[in-house]
């Protein structure tokens, strides 16, 4: 009914933000090692491929590997998983591994080797405990190595007097001998 014929549009748009730069940090290798959380992983993507070696000497974070690694892993107390996608050609040394892809090289763990349903490998195993599931594809050796025994703390042990356990087992086995005794002779 009512139209105003003199009505403006007003296209408002903000001003673009300056490019903001990102400052640069310094960070010693030892504040580094620390402000990793427990239980990081990091992660190599489909389409890299890492040709040489992987090294840590701490249980820093896990390894996750979705593309392709030739050369060798030592990961000594951390986690490394070849991902579906995972094709390695590499010896692999670790804490625990899981194989979900494919690996062709040898295995060792200190805790465990788990090759899942969907997982290829060829090569040697040596670990504590081995996990091969149903429909896994597996050709080599394998070494199931027992896990060395934690000592065990020194506990002191106070002697005890044998003379009050002894005399109460003997009761017990007189009472015993008596029941056994009445019930032959009223049968």
């Amino acid at each position: 009914m009512w139209e105003n014929s003199h009505t403006q549009t007003r296209s408002i748009t903000p001003p673009p933000e300056p490019a903001r730069v990102a400052p640069v940090l310094a960070v010693h290798p030892t504040v580094a090692r620390a402000a990793v959380p427990v239980g990081a992983q990091s992660t190599l993507g489909k389409g890299i491929t890492l040709i040489g070696e992987i090294n840590c000497s701490e249980p820093l974070e896990s390894l996750f590997i979705d593309g392709s690694v030739q050369g060798s892993i030592n990961l000594p107390g951390c986690r490394v998983t070849v991902g579906n996608s995972g094709q390695v050609t590499a010896n692999i040394s670790a804490q625990d591994i899981v194989v979900m892809g494919k690996v062709r090289g040898n295995v060792t763990a200190s805790n465990r080797v788990d090759i899942r349903a969907q997982g290829a490998m060829v090569g040697e195993v040596s670990a504590p405990r081995v996990s091969i599931e149903d429909g896994a594809f597996f050709k080599g050796s394998l070494e199931v190595r027992k896990v060395a025994a934690k000592p065990v703390a020194a506990v002191e042990i106070t002697p005890v007097s044998m003379e009050a356990p002894t005399a109460l087992l003997a009761q017990a086995e007189i009472r015993n001998n008596q029941q056994r005794h009445r019930s032959l002779q009223s049968a």
